[in-house]
């Protein structure tokens, strides 16, 4: 998955969790989106680089999107749209869920709208993909807020299994050199003990992740998910 038009800037202030203030190489100061409406504090910290992707739409108020940060040596992207790109790219030919396989968005099971249907030489397999953006000491944390969302769809992929569908919760962390991916107990345990459920149900958990560099995200390297 590659963006366009990249460029760096320094991180100045976010005035709400939908635009950032950044300063330009050119020693411009602008507002850009930020593609992630997470809290990241961790990672927007006044004074870090970010890097920006200038959008094609020249009717849009800001004229770039805040797509990754650097957080010490380790580039994270939290562009919270590109797990879905990315994992539908790679689902295709990754040879992971089986050969021949195709892959439906957006697909309507119970009370949710679960992220894709792929459809395999064993029948359907429901996918939720999570990106991941929190890492505490070569390890992924998610989530990093509370997600009644994602406790619901975690529901929802138990009560596929337990209707003989297969369902897996897919994690896509946004960072390379990734050690572990765990449950963020702490911030959310309902969806620690959700996920654990899940597992002991039958829904597979699997966490990979990714090559990253300013302007392209690639999913990578599966690593353990702890419960």
């Amino acid at each position: 998955m590659r963006y366009n038009q990249v460029l760096p800037a320094t991180f100045l202030a976010r005035p709400n969790r939908f635009v950032a203030e950044v300063l330009l190489p050119d020693g411009k100061q602008i507002v850009c989106h930020v593609k992630n409406t997470g809290r990241c504090r961790e990672l927007l910290i006044p004074g870090v680089r970010v890097w920006l992707e200038r959008s094609e739409n020249p009717a849009r108020k800001t004229a770039y999107d805040l797509i990754a940060v650097e957080k010490g040596t380790r580039l994270i992207n939290m562009d919270a749209q590109a797990p879905n790109r990315v994992f539908r790219e790679w689902a295709e030919s990754c040879g992971v869920f089986g050969r021949d396989v195709s892959v439906r968005p957006e697909y309507r099971y119970g009370e949710s709208r679960l992220d894709f249907c792929l459809t395999t030489e064993n029948g359907l397999h429901l996918i939720e993909v999570k990106g991941v953006t929190l890492e505490d000491h070569g390890h992924a944390r998610f989530p990093d807020a509370p997600t009644e969302r994602g406790v619901r769809h975690i529901r929802e992929l138990q009560r596929a299994v337990e209707n003989g569908i297969d369902a897996t919760l897919f994690f896509v962390i946004q960072m390379e050199n990734i050690q572990s991916l765990r449950p963020n107990d702490e911030t959310h345990p309902a969806f620690g003990a959700a996920m654990r459920e899940a597992a002991a149900a039958g829904v597979r958990m699997m966490a990979w992740d990714c090559t990253t560099a300013p302007d392209m995200l690639t999913i990578c390297r599966q690593v353990p998910v702890v419960l």
